[in-house]
């Protein structure tokens, strides 16, 4: 099975990571443009270039801004929850996780993991079931980060949820009803749940949370886009880790 990278900072980021990448399709004459970074490094790992007319990248990527490159690559590979677990042990860090709970925007996925790969997050947790499955947007709304940020795909938020606090995590929820994020500790061992874009953190999922985060609002209006809630919440937690 394959899925598409598109765009030149994810395809490039993918080809300086090795991703199994089968073959590149750019846009015809893009020889003597800004493609050229990428192109050569496609030709150093020895990967097919194909030229194609804008029609078809554009079909590709389904009207997506392409930026004149596609590239084929296997299906995204999922890791477990302990495989990002192992990744914060091996850089002797307290491990920082974000949870989202049926994000199914694949636009506000990509950004949540662009986010979590900038304050240092050692991976994303989504559930099987009603959310965003890592694809080809959500690649290249994650700019590159899917390169070093793991996502692991687990059946029952719930469960994992417990699983973590068993293992001494503190998980903190976003939403608009909770205590101030400012009162609340995000250091040590944290997961930080966030919300489906419309009904926000699921019931059961909230039950288990240790604490629920909400945003200071001093607007007319009193929402965030959920990428935008997450961006707030992952940076006052980074905020708190480095005092």
């Amino acid at each position: 099975m394959e899925d598409i990278i598109f765009g030149r900072g994810p395809v490039m980021e993918a080809l300086k990571n090795s991703h199994p990448i089968d073959k590149i399709i750019i846009k015809s004459g893009a020889y003597a443009n800004s493609l050229i970074p990428v192109i050569n490094e496609a030709k150093k790992k020895g990967i097919v270039i194909q030229q194609a007319d804008s029609a078809r990248l554009d079909r590709m990527a389904g009207g997506e801004n392409h930026q004149g490159v596609v590239a084929m690559v296997s299906a995204y590979s999922y890791v477990s929850v302990n495989d990002i677990l192992k990744k914060a042990e091996e850089k002797g860090e307290s491990p920082f996780v974000i949870i989202c709970d049926k994000i199914t925007d694949p636009h506000n996925l990509g950004a949540i993991i662009r986010t979590a790969n900038c304050v240092g997050a050692h991976g994303v947790i989504i559930p099987k079931h009603e959310s965003a499955g890592v694809n080809s947007v959500v690649m290249k709304t994650s700019a590159g980060a899917l390169e070093y940020t793991p996502v692991a795909k687990v059946t029952n938020l719930a469960s994992t949820i417990d699983e973590l606090k068993d293992n001494g995590f503190w998980v903190t929820a976003a939403d608009m009803d909770g205590s101030s994020m400012y009162d609340i500790d995000l250091k040590g061992k944290i997961a930080l749940v966030i919300g489906s874009e419309g009904k926000g953190v699921s019931r059961l999922v909230r039950e288990k949370c240790d604490f629920i985060a909400s945003i200071p609002m001093h607007g007319d209006i009193n929402s965030l886009n959920a990428s935008v809630a997450a961006a707030v919440l992952m940076y006052e937690a980074l905020r708190q880790r480095n005092l």
